[in-house]
């Protein structure tokens, strides 16, 4: 028998006071498995990624985290269970040092494993090592973001939530960080990945949403997305 989904939403809607984001998201997320959420800007592509983390509360429909219905958890009940969130604001800690934001969320996986400690984020971002007993706020842009992924490995999570986490970097930066994504794919922790960059995406995840107005128009693969001109020129702009 396979594995049951580790996180699934289910005809979830979610609302923004009376703006109504999510218009009846259904999603699967697979373990070891990487899904993309795709479409213009807001389409309701973070709203889903929030609406998991508990950050956003669904008015309807019903999100499962490993078979428990989580739409009441708040967020540090959804992190306790394995999901580690990325944001697109990154929210490091600027008056701590690069080592003391990393250890700051040090932890044990749920099943009690150390994977990811301090020497193999170091080892996975150098230019961190470099910059271990540096300000938060003295990091570059591209700095800040391998730190906020250092952070999120640190606890040790099943899942990762990655919402456009390449967003204004320099090329060599994005690309440093394009290859921690897929070193982290092959270490087996489930992915959800918001980005602009489709060509990456269609090469790393194996499962594709594309979102318009808070409904999934597509899902499938990179093949089966490919074969969409017509979608892709008119809601990704490809």
């Amino acid at each position: 028998m396979s594995n049951p989904d580790i996180i699934t939403l289910k005809d979830v809607h979610t609302y923004y006071g009376a703006s109504h984001v999510l218009r009846g998201m259904n999603l699967r997320l697979a373990p070891r498995s990487c899904l993309s959420l795709m479409g213009r800007n807001g389409m309701g592509k973070s709203t889903t990624i929030k609406t998991i983390m508990g950050i956003a509360k669904p008015r309807h429909g019903t999100v499962t985290i490993k078979g428990y219905n989580s739409n009441r958890w708040e967020p540090y009940v959804v992190a306790k269970a394995g999901i580690a969130y990325v944001p697109e604001e990154r929210e490091i800690f600027p008056n701590l040092t690069v080592r003391e934001n990393l250890l700051v969320a040090a932890r044990l996986s749920v099943e009690g494993q150390d994977n990811w400690c301090l020497e193999r984020i170091l080892d996975l971002f150098p230019r961190l090592s470099e910059r271990l007993n540096q300000w938060g706020n003295n990091l570059s842009g591209g700095e800040q973001q391998m730190l906020t992924i250092g952070r999120a490995l640190m606890t040790n999570p099943d899942v990762l939530l990655l919402d456009e986490v390449t967003e204004g970097l320099a090329p060599i930066v994005r690309e440093e960080i394009w290859s921690v994504i897929e070193a982290v794919k092959r270490e087996g922790i489930a992915t959800v990945i918001v980005d602009k960059n489709i060509g990456k995406l269609m090469m790393i995840a194996d499962h594709h949403l594309v979102i318009v107005r808070g409904e999934v128009v597509f899902s499938g693969d990179s093949i089966e997305l490919s074969a969409q001109t017509e979608l892709l020129h008119q809601h990704l702009g490809v």
